[in-house]
């Protein structure tokens, strides 16, 4: 009996590290993207500064960017939010191949979203060097595009990861970060795409 309960102790010991190390982590990973809204805040600032200051603030022949196809790419990146949380609440329910299934399907929709940006820049009529606007918008856009792809090589560590015997034994800290560092990258979308297409 004794051997129960000194047995039993320990485990509430374990689960109760494993919380407070997880928590720990997750803290940490709230603190690194709000440092990275800090940034994408000062270009957003930069961004209307340079467009309320900028005479001739398009490149010369250029009446506004074709809003259709990025707007498609919005629905798609932002759908994939949905996605990301339906694997997140299948790992929860211990469905392994559901959570599998529907983190390819987030990872597709986040290849879509950057296949289409690239379409996108290479049927733009104007470069990075075409006064402010070009310099932003590439910037801005790029700099977006960089953390959607960072978004799926962390979906793809999770995923290979998921197939590792006791994976998530120590808890889901990789999952719950990857799908918040996610959900970040289309609210930063959703801001972009504001002022970069419909604010024209």
């Amino acid at each position: 009996m004794d051997g129960y309960m000194i047995s039993e102790e320990l485990h509430l010991h374990h689960a109760e590290h494993t919380h407070d190390e997880e928590g720990n982590k997750m803290f940490g990973f709230v603190v690194f993207l709000l440092s990275e809204s800090v940034i994408f805040l000062s270009f957003f600032a930069g961004y209307i500064v340079y467009k309320l200051t900028t005479p001739n603030w398009l490149p010369s022949g250029v009446d506004g960017l074709e809003v259709v196809a990025p707007a498609v790419n919005t629905v798609v990146l932002v759908a994939s939010s949905f996605v990301i949380y339906l694997a997140e609440r299948a790992l929860q329910n211990h469905n392994l191949w559901r959570y599998r299934l529907f983190l390819l399907v987030t990872m597709a929709m986040g290849t879509y979203f950057l296949v289409g940006q690239a379409i996108e820049w290479r049927g733009l009529e104007f470069g990075f060097t075409s006064g402010a606007f070009g310099g932003m918008f590439y910037l801005l856009t790029g700099f977006h595009g960089l953390h959607v792809f960072t978004g799926i090589l962390l979906q793809l560590i999770i995923l290979v990861r998921s197939f590792i015997p006791g994976n998530f034994e120590s808890g889901h800290f990789g999952v719950s970060a990857t799908s918040l560092f996610w959900h970040f990258v289309d609210v930063i979308w959703i801001v972009l795409f504001v002022l970069l297409y419909i604010w024209q």
